[in-house]
């Protein structure tokens, strides 16, 4: 039964002071319980329009959307000189390669959104209060990291789009166009699910976003720099067998090898070594081995920050 809510009674006041308790009534919720799907499609929701300053301050959204303007400017510039180039029947660059060249903005993107999607969770001690609801942990690392894959997709896709509709407005060919497009859509796919787990757990490993901002472009470039570098010693020296299994090591190179294996996309290694068939097995099985530890560990990483 609905309590009846009740006119203001006062409660004789203290001797000396002018108060006096109010009883306002008390109603119960009678609502829809949404549950727990629908608190994890709202984290995922939310996580993902904060990648992008959505919802948040006018100074939050203008890095994200700078850095998404130099995503796209190049994109534009490809389709121009496809477009005033007589006879030309292709880009001047595949679309599985377009990620790869631009790595440095995509770093930046990542390094500094990731840690404003956990970070400040962990420092304000407000992940508790995520796990007093209808969610689990699970839920939470899921959405998360759903969140960041799906903001690095379009981030890394837009261009992509921008060069297949300039592509086809100067009249290449759509069937190639369209195999070419839908092969680049794969490979950003593929490089923003693993660099969206490493963006994540390297910025849940600290409170402090810009310890995270650090860490995201360390983990990413120094890596991948080095075994470039590995790569065009081995190069010169003439062990170019070596140059795709040394590409295993930095998540740049896995997703180089994998493209230019898998999807026909140039290869970026020195020398222009492609991984053999056995090699581009083991690329496959690494990073779906990346995504599921990385996944894995952030979901331990919760499991201690929710006590």
């Amino acid at each position: 039964m609905r309590p009846e809510p009740t006119t203001s009674a006062a409660v004789p006041a203290p001797r000396g002071e002018d108060a006096s308790i109010h009883d306002i009534g008390y109603r119960h919720y009678d609502g829809p319980r949404l549950g727990r799907s629908y608190a994890r499609r709202s984290l995922l929701t939310q996580s993902l329009r904060g990648a992008y300053g959505l919802g948040r301050s006018a100074k939050s959204k203008v890095l994200p959307f700078v850095l998404l303007a130099v995503m796209l400017l190049p994109a534009g510039i490809i389709a121009a000189v496809a477009a005033v180039t007589p006879g030309a029947k292709e880009l001047s660059v595949d679309y599985a390669e377009y990620a790869l060249l631009m790595q440095p903005v995509i770093g930046l993107y990542l390094a500094s959104q990731a840690p404003q999607s956990v970070s400040r969770d962990l420092r304000f001690r407000t992940v508790p209060l995520y796990f007093s609801r209808p969610i689990e942990r699970t839920d939470y690392v899921t959405a998360k990291y759903a969140a960041m894959a799906s903001a690095l997709f379009l981030f890394t896709a837009a261009p992509l789009v921008v060069m297949y509709a300039g592509a086809l407005l100067v009249g290449l060919d759509f069937g190639d166009q369209t195999a070419g497009f839908l092969k680049g859509l794969v490979s950003v796919a593929v490089f923003s699910a693993l660099h969206a787990g490493i963006g994540l757990l390297v910025a849940a490993l600290t409170p402090r976003r810009g310890f995270g901002v650090a860490a995201v472009i360390a983990v990413l470039t120094i890596p991948y720099f080095a075994v470039t570098t590995v790569q065009a010693i081995a190069e010169s020296q003439g062990s170019g067998g070596a140059v795709a299994w040394l590409g295993l090591f930095s998540a740049g190179s896995l997703i180089d090898g994998i493209q230019s294996a898998l999807l026909g996309a140039p290869s970026g290694f020195p020398g222009g070594h492609e991984p053999s068939a056995a090699a581009a097995a083991v690329y496959v099985l690494v990073v779906l081995g990346l995504i599921a530890a990385c996944w894995a560990a952030l979901l331990a990483r919760y499991r201690k920050a929710g006590l």
